[in-house]
């Protein structure tokens, strides 16, 4: 799992470094899929479900699961949220970044920015020995302590998480963002989840669109999206996503 990761985190600088104003989705979906390829491995997310590309690209209001085409160009400002996932002999890493196409507005800096804070106040969760909602508390304590941290109102979507991973991309158990700790499965030496945090600037409330794929905010308020793979080990969270 760690080398089909280190290929998404791979991936996701590859798309980073190309995602410029003028620049289609579908053009960095095409890259994604190649530079996968290229490492040996299989897109994930191409065909799951008959989802059509190699990673959502997710732009402003798009929550996640937007789908690459060729008529969302990126232009200065914009917030993209990026996701994806390779499968390596088998097993899979899943990861979500988010990055400004240039200069954001401050508010949506401090969203950005708190979104990532949240991940890693996350992560520190993942550790032996914890309750599966122990990660879900200390991800909704942290967005708590983020608008105060980053100066900026944030609302935790509603419906969508994490979840297990391994020889598939989700698998149980589900992850929530938010929640009472001490409930659910107890972390074992090696288990390993999908953590991802995903905020929004003005509701939890979201909806699919007609392509019954692409999650928006329902006031077309801004969302970001962190995540990893991260498995729980006798010493500490290991991330099997580095973006390195």
């Amino acid at each position: 799992m760690q080398a089909a990761g280190e290929i998404v985190g791979k991936t996701l600088q590859a798309v980073k470094a190309a995602a410029k104003p003028g620049v289609s989705t579908l053009e960095l979906d095409q890259l994604a899929e190649q530079t996968i390829r290229d490492c040996g491995a299989i897109p994930t997310f191409k065909g799951y479900g008959g989802f059509p590309g190699s990673i959502c690209a997710s732009v402003n209001e798009v929550i996640v699961h937007g789908i690459p085409s060729r008529e969302t160009v990126l232009k200065e400002g914009d917030l993209f949220s990026v996701d994806c996932g390779a499968t390596l002999d088998g097993w899979v890493g899943d990861s979500a970044w988010s990055f400004g196409i240039g200069q954001l507005s401050p508010e949506v800096q401090a969203l950005n920015d708190a979104t990532s804070w949240v991940l890693d106040q996350g992560i520190k969760a993942m550790v032996p020995g914890n309750r599966l909602t122990d990660v879900s508390h200390a991800l909704e304590v942290a967005t708590y302590d983020a608008e105060e941290k980053f100066g900026v109102e944030l609302f935790i979507v509603d419906g969508y998480g994490g979840h297990g991973i391994g020889r598939e991309m989700h698998m149980e158990p589900y992850l929530s963002n938010e929640g009472k700790p001490g409930r659910g499965p107890v972390l074992q030496d090696g288990s390993v989840l999908a953590i991802e945090p995903m905020l929004t600037l003005g509701t939890e409330d979201n909806k699919v669109l007609r392509d019954e794929w692409t999650v928006v905010t329902t006031d077309n308020s801004w969302a970001s999206h962190w995540e990893h793979t991260v498995a729980a080990t006798a010493n500490g969270p290991r991330i099997l996503t580095p973006r390195k």
